[in-house]
């Protein structure tokens, strides 16, 4: 698969894999900025891309990010008919302002198929051993 990429800033990086194997495409900062605890901020990566129809593009965390410094990606779906800048959401739930700058790796986008489905609204839905439990209904071991 292709997907067609379309630079709208000089300092735009075309996403690329690390490796042969990674899942996501890494995405670069276009800016330099330093994030300070509690803080969200709106990094535009100066680029769109075409992805084909019957797939999304799903912005990750890069898994160092949140690791060193407790900074996370917020709000990542690129549906296939979206044309525009592409930007990423970071906040920092560290305690530490974190630095970013030009060139740095701040989230990663993965391309994957997608299933349409049909709601249809019913009275019951079917049993299931977990029921209606929610988060911790299996205990903590």
């Amino acid at each position: 698969m292709t997907i067609k990429f379309k630079r709208l800033s000089k300092q735009a990086i075309i996403p690329q894999y690390a490796h042969s194997g990674d899942a996501g495409l890494d995405l670069f900062s276009c800016e330099n900025y330093i994030l300070k605890p509690g803080e969200r901020h709106t990094f535009h990566l100066g680029f769109a891309l075409e992805i084909p129809q019957n797939y999304v593009g799903l912005i990750w965390d890069k898994g160092s990010l949140p690791f060193r410094a407790g900074v996370h990606t917020l709000a990542g779906v690129a549906d296939s008919g979206y044309r525009g800048e592409y930007v990423i959401i970071l906040i920092n739930l560290g305690n530490k302002p974190y630095a970013i700058e030009r060139g740095d790796k701040i989230a990663q986008l993965l391309i994957q198929p997608i299933i349409n489905v049909k709601v249809k609204e019913v009275k019951t839905l079917s049993k299931t051993a977990r029921g209606e439990g929610r988060m911790g209904s299996t205990g903590r071991k």
